[in-house]
């Protein structure tokens, strides 16, 4: 099992940037596949980013391609979600996730953290 915690959103201007992290804790981390998550104010959990257990592959959902960029760093047990040009409709709670499988589907996801706010002004 993993558990993990995402820290890094905050308030940030539309075409700014920010880099959500997530800490994750567990000596199998390098076992899971990871993904970043949104859920914004009224709308279901969407997918945004998933990172293969070893990095080398990567999904992004279309609306986020050439402007986020997943990365992790196994020996640190972490993943990085680098949101550049940022735009009012990102606005969200990003969570982090664990699954066993790289996957589009956010439900296929086992764990995930407690969230990190990201807000996005005009």
């Amino acid at each position: 099992q993993v558990q993990q915690v995402e820290s890094g959103g905050g308030l940030v201007q539309a075409g700014g940037s920010l880099r959500p992290s997530c800490a994750a804790s567990g000596r199998t981390f390098s076992s899971y596949a990871m993904a970043w998550l949104c859920q914004a104010p009224g709308k279901e959990r969407e997918f945004v980013a998933a990172i293969s257990r070893t990095g080398r592959n990567t999904y992004y959902d279309d609306s986020v391609k050439g402007r986020f960029t997943v990365s992790r760093d196994n020996a640190k047990n972490a993943v990085y979600l680098q949101l550049d040009s940022l735009k009012p409709e990102d606005t969200a709670v990003y969570y982090c996730a664990a699954g066993r499988m790289l996957t589009i589907n956010y439900y296929e996801y086992d764990y995930w953290g407690q969230g990190t706010q990201v807000t996005v002004s005009s």
